[in-house]
């Protein structure tokens, strides 16, 4: 059955060391065993191997997760192609490809689908959400819901998947970290009031005045009477368990507000907030706090498979043999052909040399990658509405 399992360096809190991941340690067992086998038999053959999904949560996905596919892949004897993180791409679509000697890198297939398939789950769910919201901002309040090892990369994903801002404080620099207070905060106080009241005084001026309103009385109650303590928004953040019609609460919640004189302090709405929920929403509340809709979103179901064995184009049942390009027209829609077929007049290629003989050389930078996830999501929304 092969050697003994390799037995990863752990962290005080489980999980897996950077190390033993860039080692190559961090992988499923069948391929230690396919390593010792083919070593065994002095069996190492050239492959290029390309990374596809047969299916996705929607139409289209945004593809994300690359940066750290090159930190592992770094020094490592392949040549990495790719698309730039934050491209839109289609089911069947290869999305990254790797040449290389086969026993040089296949242990390392766990940890690429696993960076790739998580990050751009999120980024893809973020985007759909983003265009949902219509121009409503929506901010990442999600990595509660995932292992807080891995907060970074939820932020950065939903960063790049087009939210306006993010919670955790472990997020990447160069995006707003927001959040004003939870409901134990307003109970640590005798009434809310002396709650929001101790907030305005402690909070730098740059935050907003956000006051949470559902923590002891009803939404319409609460809200006007942090309107009266000078907040700027009130987010509702009411439990499923107590909400009943949520379009009549915060109807009522508007009114009342606008009634007594505070028509400009603005609807924020959180608590297990989803995409349909956005929909229904997005017409009477002014930004949205998205948790698990984000964080916890469906993966993108990548799957890495050979194309191509010292030359010759093969691939398993299922899979289209061969080394393909994707091009881009600039009404953004694509078409894929073998890489030795020149694409369409005009058409952009979108996998570009990202590592080139185990040599990182071109980076893959988190803002640009936002921009053209915000650029994609449009043009695909316009492509799919009504001429």
């Amino acid at each position: 059955m092969g050697g003994q399992p390799i037995i990863p360096v752990m962290g005080i809190f489980l999980t897996v060391s950077d190390e033993a991941i860039k080692n190559g340690e961090c992988t499923d067992i069948y391929f230690i065993r396919t390593e010792e086998a083919l070593q065994n038999d002095d069996i190492n053959p050239q492959v290029v191997m390309e990374v596809t999904a047969t299916s996705l949560p929607d139409s289209w996905a945004v593809f994300c997760g690359l940066a750290d596919v090159l930190t592992l892949l770094d020094g490592v004897p392949v040549t990495v192609d790719a698309m730039p993180e934050g491209t839109v791409f289609y089911r069947n679509e290869p999305v990254l490809r790797i040449a290389g000697k086969y026993r040089d890198f296949c242990r390392y297939e766990t940890s690429i689908l696993g960076f790739l398939c998580h990050a751009s789950g999120i980024a893809t769910a973020t985007a759909h959400i983003r265009l949902a919201a219509g121009g409503r901002p929506v901010y990442s309040f999600g990595s509660r819901r995932q292992h807080p090892a891995i907060a970074t990369m939820i932020e950065r994903s939903a960063w790049i998947g087009g939210v306006d801002g993010v919670s955790n404080t472990c997020a990447p620099e160069g995006m707003p970290v927001v959040g004003t207070m939870p409901h134990a905060f307003v109970m640590c106080y005798r009434k809310p009031e002396d709650a929001w009241r101790s907030f305005d005084r402690s909070a730098p001026e740059s935050v907003p005045r956000i006051m949470l309103c559902d923590t002891w009385c009803d939404e319409k109650s609460e809200s006007l009477r942090a309107a009266e303590c000078g907040a700027a928004a009130v987010r509702l953040d009411t439990p499923r368990s107590r909400r009943g019609n949520m379009r009549a609460i915060i109807e009522e919640v508007r009114w009342e507000l606008d009634a007594h004189g505070f028509k400009n302090v603005k609807i924020f709405l959180s608590g297990g907030v989803t995409r349909e929920d956005v929909i229904a929403y997005r017409d009477c509340v002014d930004a949205f706090g998205i948790g698990g809709a984000i964080a916890n979103a469906p993966v993108i179901d990548f799957a890495m498979d050979i194309v191509e064995i010292e030359g010759e184009q093969k691939a398993k049942r299922g899979k289209r043999s061969g080394v393909k390009q994707v091009y881009a027209k600039k009404n953004g829609e694509h078409i894929m052909l073998p890489l030795s077929q020149k694409g369409p007049e005009g058409a952009v290629p979108l996998i570009e040399n990202f590592i080139c003989n185990g040599n990182v050389v071109q980076d893959s930078w988190m803002q640009e990658a936002r921009r053209r996830t915000i650029q994609g999501a449009a043009l695909e929304n316009l492509s799919q509405k009504p001429s």
